[in-house]
């Protein structure tokens, strides 16, 4: 049996007429298909909440097991200061639950209501997870809108105190928000996010009957402090085809036999051609044709990595843009790109940062092409993914 919870909402009338949305958190109790809600329901609500913390901004909970084998759950709140924060709490069984403590304060720091929280251990420190609306940009760290947002630290189980010594976005690309963890059987922690953009929700393949899509799943790890994220390993079970190609020196636009398609998994490795004398940039081209392209390139000096789905077949003015700054030395660059057909994820040097983006192209536009201005130097292996059945 599985016990869920989950934000429950309640529109109510006001005395003047308007309506308004309370939320609640709640119970429910099934076996993976059909779930029964729990008689006791809601089980948090408004007088589970610190004093001056709205109880229409009161959702997300995640729950989980601990050691001694109580609960507890992480739910998203936004306090009196308008901002966001993230509230703890305890149960016994499950089912009777009880505040503990504010876990995190945005105290207005990192954009206003924080949702879709979740919270572990790893590696030797805890990790929240959460994805603050309407932030503010900080430099290439944190775009303006609905983000996404790491907090690194130490956690104190007897207070419920959390002590934030490192922060990070979780993806720098496009469409990626409101990811949560599992924990597998052997040991990994695995993310999966929801590849949308808030401001980009109406979008969908005209031709397809679906809208919306998810993540790759990803482990998690860190490494240097920072959080890591690579493709989980069961991935590799579907590279099909491979083509490799090694030290290809170019200096304009190629394209490389045996590398197309639109359900590729690919690695790349960059490097400066002539020594020391760095290139002025580098691009992959993807979901070509003679029209259409989404690409993704790298200005060494500059060290910044751009996605840009402009010429994808849009004709919606959303962004279409992103850019992150990533470490590189003399022009040296590791790219792992994946794409699923209406969709990328390139996951830098190893998993140190990821970009996510959909793009609506035809899937008929299925070229690939790489282009250097300046002389890059190359590696590249390219699997198809090809899924069983």
């Amino acid at each position: 049996r599985q016990l869920l919870m989950y934000t429950g909402v309640l529109r109510e009338r006001k005395e003047n007429g308007e309506h308004c949305d309370t939320q609640t958190q709640c119970l429910a109790v099934g076996d993976g298909v059909d779930y029964e809600k729990c008689a006791g329901n809601p089980v948090l609500d408004k007088n589970d909440i610190p004093e001056g913390s709205s109880v229409h901004d009161f959702r997300d909970p995640k729950m989980w097991q601990a050691e001694d084998g109580t609960y507890r759950c992480v739910v998203g709140n936004r306090p009196a200061d308008g901002s966001g924060q993230i509230l703890l709490y305890t149960s016994p069984d499950g089912f009777r639950w009880k505040f503990k403590s504010v876990l995190a304060a945005n105290n207005n720091r990192f954009g206003k209501m924080w949702e879709c929280p979740d919270f572990f251990r790893l590696d030797g420190k805890w990790v929240l997870l959460t994805s603050p609306q309407d932030m503010l940009p900080e430099g290439f760290e944190y775009h303006n809108g609905n983000g996404t947002l790491c907090l690194i630290g130490e956690y104190d189980e007897e207070t419920g105190t959390f002590t934030e010594e490192h922060d990070q976005a979780i993806d720098y690309g496009i469409d990626f928000y409101a990811p949560q963890t599992v924990l597998t059987p052997d040991g990994r922690r695995v993310m999966i996010g929801w590849m949308q953009n808030w401001d980009a929700c109406n979008l969908r393949a005209p031709e397809e009957k679906w809208f919306g899509q998810m993540s790759l799943p990803r482990e998690l790890f860190l490494k240097n402090g920072r959080l890591y994220q690579r493709p989980v390993r069961e991935l590799d079970e579907m590279r099909r085809n491979k083509v490799e190609y090694h030290n290809v020196t170019f200096s304009d636009v190629i394209s490389l036999n045996g590398i197309r398609g639109r359900k590729v998994d690919m690695e790349l490795t960059l490097r400066p051609a002539d020594g020391e004398k760095l290139y002025q940039k580098f691009a992959l081209r993807f979901a070509q044709d003679e029209k259409y392209q989404t690409a993704v390139s790298f200005r060494p000096h500059e060290s910044v990595l751009k996605v840009d789905r402009k010429f994808s077949g849009s004709r919606r003015a959303i962004i279409h843009q992103r850019r992150s700054l990533v470490n590189s030395t003399s022009g040296e660059l590791k790219l792992r790109v994946i794409l699923d057909r209406f969709s990328v994820e390139v996951f830098v040097n190893d998993g140190e940062q990821v970009m996510t983006a959909t793009m609506y192209t035809d899937q008929a536009a299925d070229g690939i092409s790489f282009f250097a201005d300046g002389t890059v130097n190359m590696d590249v292996v390219k699997y198809d993914l090809v899924s069983e059945g």
